[in-house]
């Protein structure tokens, strides 16, 4: 049964403005700008009750909740939100708690900062706490979004370690599982900027059931009814193993560079779309599209 929900996921370093820079006022148009089309927008348009929904902002994963919560929560209500909270649970024990269970319930969306995904997962991982969003993203209009740590951890597996610049190298990366709000992908973020490809290439070949999805920074997907739709200024990295011919990868040892032949991989940007479904890409802009005749 396809969820009732939502989910949006995003690179990391979301474009919102920072609100600690002594010039934001000057820099105010730029950030207009990122307000009015970016994902920030994206969710609240959304949500089940736009600018009055209920919103959670979840700063687990951070090391600075205090400041990455308060920059968001800044951010949401200079869009118009009327309804930001932050929450920020310590441990299982507040996770299981008759009032962090109040605050998911009540929720319209859950915004997922950044941080470390393992910190994450640990601490939220099989909780009353992520039950209850675990029921609302399947049977209601609601909205599960991260960023960063937040993102990587929504899939059924993920990675939560590996060397970028020896990914390809077998045993390299570390995977785990996830908060299981999607099957059958694995999400790594900061993808462009940080040269990850090779960590999802092999997290890919050791399954190839499992989709691969690279998120660049300020860049995310919009996933709802098993379609993917690419939001923000950046790209988004899809790799496909169904196909994959060939490798070496049980025949090496651990620290031995992997081999691959025939790996498919796509490119998204802004608008275009990815069919779960049917695996199939849909380019917005694409320049083979048929061109309007002049009436």
């Amino acid at each position: 049964m396809k969820p009732v929900g939502k989910l949006i996921v995003i690179g990391g370093a979301v474009n919102k403005g920072s609100f600690a820079e002594t010039d934001y006022d000057q820099n105010i148009e730029k950030n207009l700008n990122f307000f009015e089309r970016g994902i920030l927008r994206k969710i609240i348009n959304e949500s089940k009750n736009k600018e009055n929904s209920v919103i959670e902002i979840i700063t687990t994963a951070s090391q600075i909740p205090q400041i990455v919560g308060t920059e968001y929560k800044k951010a949401f209500e200079f869009l118009g939100a009327k309804n930001v909270n932050i929450l920020d649970i310590h441990n299982r024990e507040e996770a299981n708690s008759d009032a962090m269970v109040a605050r998911a319930s009540a929720a319209d969306v859950v915004m997922f900062t950044g941080g470390d995904q393992l910190r994450l997962t640990s601490i939220l991982g099989g909780t009353r706490f992520h039950e209850t969003i675990l029921i609302k993203y399947q049977e209601q209009d609601f909205i599960y979004s991260g960023t960063s740590a937040g993102a990587a951890a929504a899939s059924e597996n993920m990675i939560y370690q590996g060397s970028s610049s020896e990914a390809l190298l077998k045993g390299e990366i570390k995977t785990t599982q996830g908060l299981g709000l999607i099957d059958n992908v694995i999400i790594d973020t900061h993808f462009v900027q940080r040269g990850r490809i090779g960590r999802l290439f092999q997290a890919v070949v050791n399954n190839p059931r499992t989709l691969g999805i690279g998120l660049g920074e300020d860049t995310g997907l919009f996933i709802h009814n098993d379609v993917m739709t690419a939001v923000g200024s950046g790209l988004v990295i899809i790799v496909d193993g169904r196909f994959i011919k060939d490798t070496n990868l049980t025949n090496i040892n651990l620290g031995e560079p992997i081999s691959i032949d025939n790996l498919t991989v796509h490119v998204m940007s802004m608008n275009d779309h990815y069919d779960l479904t049917t695996k199939t890409l849909t380019i917005e802009n694409s320049q083979f599209n048929p061109i309007p005749q002049d009436k």
